[in-house]
């Protein structure tokens, strides 16, 4: 009987090596590129990431999922021209973000993200609205090694790269990527334009932090700057400013369904973005989300 069962047992293994390849070569069929006039938009790998190259190496915005990390940085890397990533960005902590962090880490790259990505980064998340299980931490390998407080910039490559911080907007540690020369925003997962961003309520975001998240971009965009979303296709900062209408419209007509003593099942209902149903999705979770964050976060002047 050994002879069979070492035989089943590399039939098993030979089959397991050969879907892992498959599935590696799947993933970087699925990375996808565009140019943005200096920069590379690099879409499938789970989210959205931009990079940039430099002399030592490629500044990339976020990471897409763990399962496309090697694919990703591959593509990464031959887009760029360069050998390595040099510096990692996260918006924020999400795991459609933060993927390639342990490859780069691993690589001796630098990790920046905000103060707040980089603690929930290290622990275990429990309660973040969307999940059905809890996230653990990353490896220590894989968090942050830089981390900032509020808003600043540098230099990459010859590139001004200013980021922004949008507190309580979709996290608790958001942050917008902008390159100046390039007309160029990268906005992490506070907006898009095929679906409603999450509003992670349980863990510090709420309404009126994405107002004041998007009036913040709003402010720095042209109406043609290339504004790069966590989900979804590249939006414009004509897009922007539409979507700043739209945030600050829906707080005030929070307010006064506050007001009125309703809750989040009645926003549900009611579906007060209705109108965008067709353009982004059903507004019907968003508006309840949008409610309950208030009733936590919301205190009248």
């Amino acid at each position: 009987m050994a002879p069979t069962r070492h035989a089943l047992s590399r039939r098993a293994f030979l089959a397991v090596v050969a879907a892992g390849l498959h599935a590696r070569l799947q993933a970087q069929a699925r990375i996808t590129t565009a140019d943005l006039g200096g920069a590379t938009l690099f879409q499938g790998a789970g989210g959205n990431v931009v990079a940039v190259p430099g002399p030592d190496g490629a500044l990339m915005i976020d990471g897409g999922l763990t399962t496309n990390a090697d694919a990703l940085l591959a593509a990464v890397k031959t887009a760029t021209k360069t050998r390595r990533v040099h510096t990692l960005i996260d918006t924020h902590w999400h795991p459609e973000q933060t993927g390639a962090n342990e490859a780069v880490g691993r690589d001796g790259g630098v990790i920046l993200a905000h103060e707040k990505t980089q603690m929930l980064l290290g622990n275990t998340v429990y309660s973040a609205v969307g999940f059905t299980a809890r996230v653990a931490a990353l490896p220590p390998i894989a968090r942050p090694t830089k981390t900032v407080r509020g808003d600043g910039s540098m230099d990459f490559g010859g590139q001004q790269v200013d980021y922004g911080y949008m507190p309580a907007a979709h996290t608790d540690g958001d942050l917008y990527v902008h390159f100046p020369k390039l007309n160029l925003l990268v906005a992490g997962g506070v907006v898009s334009l095929e679906e409603w961003p999450l509003l992670d309520y349980k863990n510090g975001a709420w309404l009126g932090g994405r107002v004041r998240a998007v009036e913040k971009m709003a402010a720095v965009v042209k109406p043609d700057t290339h504004v790069v979303p966590s989900v979804g296709r590249v939006m414009t900062g004509a897009d922007i400013v539409r979507q700043r209408d739209m945030y600050q419209k829906l707080f005030s007509t929070m307010i006064g369904y506050l007001n009125m003593g309703m809750g989040p099942e009645d926003m549900a209902q009611r579906k007060p973005l209705k109108e965008y149903d067709a353009q982004i999705g059903d507004s019907s979770k968003f508006a309840y989300d949008a409610l309950r964050s208030m009733m936590i976060a919301y205190v009248p002047d």
